[in-house]
Protein backbone atom coordinates (compact mmCIF):
# COMPACT_ATOMS: atom_id res chain seq x y z
CA UNK A 1 0.00 0.00 0.00
CA UNK A 2 1.38 3.34 -1.04
CA UNK A 3 -0.03 6.36 0.75
CA UNK A 4 1.17 9.82 -0.11
CA UNK A 5 0.56 13.00 1.82
CA UNK A 6 1.20 16.60 0.92
CA UNK A 7 1.96 18.73 3.97
CA UNK A 8 1.31 21.88 1.90
CA UNK A 9 -2.22 20.77 0.95
CA UNK A 10 -5.27 22.36 2.54
CA UNK A 11 -6.66 18.83 3.01
CA UNK A 12 -5.88 17.59 6.53
CA UNK A 13 -3.27 14.83 6.72
CA UNK A 14 -5.69 12.33 8.27
CA UNK A 15 -8.10 12.90 5.36
CA UNK A 16 -5.30 12.41 2.83
CA UNK A 17 -4.40 9.10 4.48
CA UNK A 18 -8.04 7.96 4.49
CA UNK A 19 -8.40 9.05 0.85
CA UNK A 20 -5.37 6.96 -0.11
CA UNK A 21 -6.75 3.87 1.59
CA UNK A 22 -10.20 4.41 0.04
CA UNK A 23 -8.54 4.69 -3.38
CA UNK A 24 -6.67 1.41 -2.79
CA UNK A 25 -9.95 -0.30 -1.89
CA UNK A 26 -11.82 1.18 -4.88
CA UNK A 27 -9.01 0.07 -7.21
CA UNK A 28 -9.08 -3.45 -5.79
CA UNK A 29 -5.61 -3.26 -4.25
CA UNK A 30 -7.20 -3.94 -0.85
CA UNK A 31 -10.12 -6.26 -0.33
CA UNK A 32 -12.38 -7.64 2.38
CA UNK A 33 -10.35 -9.28 5.13
CA UNK A 34 -7.08 -7.54 4.25
CA UNK A 35 -5.24 -6.10 7.22
CA UNK A 36 -4.02 -2.52 6.92
CA UNK A 37 -0.48 -1.73 8.05
CA UNK A 38 -0.18 -0.85 11.71
CA UNK A 39 -0.78 2.78 12.58
CA UNK A 40 2.74 3.11 14.01
CA UNK A 41 4.24 1.74 10.80
CA UNK A 42 2.21 4.14 8.63
CA UNK A 43 3.03 7.10 10.89
CA UNK A 44 6.74 6.32 10.76
CA UNK A 45 6.68 5.81 7.00
CA UNK A 46 4.90 9.09 6.35
CA UNK A 47 6.62 11.08 9.07
CA UNK A 48 3.33 12.01 10.73
CA UNK A 49 1.96 11.74 14.24
CA UNK A 50 0.52 8.37 15.28
CA UNK A 51 -2.76 10.06 16.22
CA UNK A 52 -3.09 11.40 12.66
CA UNK A 53 -3.08 7.84 11.30
CA UNK A 54 -5.43 6.66 14.05
CA UNK A 55 -7.81 9.50 13.13
CA UNK A 56 -7.77 8.31 9.49
CA UNK A 57 -8.43 4.71 10.56
CA UNK A 58 -11.29 5.85 12.82
CA UNK A 59 -12.81 7.81 9.93
CA UNK A 60 -12.68 4.69 7.76
CA UNK A 61 -14.25 2.72 10.62
CA UNK A 62 -17.06 5.26 10.89
CA UNK A 63 -17.65 4.86 7.13
CA UNK A 64 -17.88 1.10 7.56
CA UNK A 65 -14.79 0.38 5.45
CA UNK A 66 -12.65 -1.11 8.23
CA UNK A 67 -13.08 -2.84 11.56
CA UNK A 68 -10.65 -1.78 14.27
CA UNK A 69 -9.52 -4.53 16.61
CA UNK A 70 -7.37 -3.67 19.62
CA UNK A 71 -4.10 -5.51 19.23
CA UNK A 72 -4.97 -6.84 15.77
CA UNK A 73 -5.22 -3.58 13.85
CA UNK A 74 -7.53 -2.47 11.08
CA UNK A 75 -9.18 -5.00 8.78
CA UNK A 76 -11.04 -4.12 5.57
CA UNK A 77 -14.76 -4.99 5.72
CA UNK A 78 -17.05 -6.54 3.12
CA UNK A 79 -18.06 -3.03 2.08
CA UNK A 80 -14.79 -3.04 0.11
CA UNK A 81 -16.38 -5.16 -2.62
CA UNK A 82 -19.13 -2.58 -3.08
CA UNK A 83 -16.60 0.24 -3.20
CA UNK A 84 -14.56 -1.68 -5.79
CA UNK A 85 -17.68 -2.00 -7.96
CA UNK A 86 -18.10 1.76 -7.77
CA UNK A 87 -14.44 2.28 -8.69
CA UNK A 88 -14.92 1.57 -12.39
CA UNK A 89 -18.06 3.69 -12.52
CA UNK A 90 -16.25 6.55 -10.80
CA UNK A 91 -13.37 6.27 -13.28
CA UNK A 92 -15.86 6.53 -16.16
CA UNK A 93 -17.50 9.62 -14.64
CA UNK A 94 -14.11 11.27 -14.09
CA UNK A 95 -13.08 10.49 -17.68
CA UNK A 96 -16.33 11.96 -19.02
CA UNK A 97 -16.06 15.06 -16.84
CA UNK A 98 -12.54 15.69 -18.15
CA UNK A 99 -13.77 15.36 -21.72
CA UNK A 100 -16.52 17.88 -20.95
CA UNK A 101 -14.08 20.28 -19.27
CA UNK A 102 -15.65 19.98 -15.82
CA UNK A 103 -13.18 21.01 -13.10
CA UNK A 104 -12.42 18.41 -10.39
CA UNK A 105 -13.83 20.66 -7.65
CA UNK A 106 -17.06 21.12 -9.61
CA UNK A 107 -17.37 17.36 -10.13
CA UNK A 108 -16.78 16.77 -6.42
CA UNK A 109 -19.47 19.31 -5.57
CA UNK A 110 -21.91 17.61 -7.95
CA UNK A 111 -21.19 14.22 -6.38
CA UNK A 112 -21.64 15.62 -2.85
CA UNK A 113 -24.92 17.23 -3.87
CA UNK A 114 -26.18 14.01 -5.46
CA UNK A 115 -25.16 11.98 -2.42
CA UNK A 116 -27.09 14.29 -0.11
CA UNK A 117 -30.22 14.36 -2.28
CA UNK A 118 -32.76 11.70 -1.32
CA UNK A 119 -33.26 9.19 -4.12
CA UNK A 120 -36.60 9.48 -5.86
CA UNK A 121 -38.66 6.62 -7.26
CA UNK A 122 -36.90 4.33 -9.73
CA UNK A 123 -36.51 5.89 -13.15
CA UNK A 124 -36.35 9.47 -11.93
Amino acid sequence: MLIRVDAASEVPLFAQIADGIRADIAAGRRGAGDRLPGAREVAAGLGVNLHTVLHAYQLLRDEGLVHLHRGRGAVVTDVAAQLKELGSEIAAIVRLSRECGVAPDALAALVRSAALTPAGPAGE
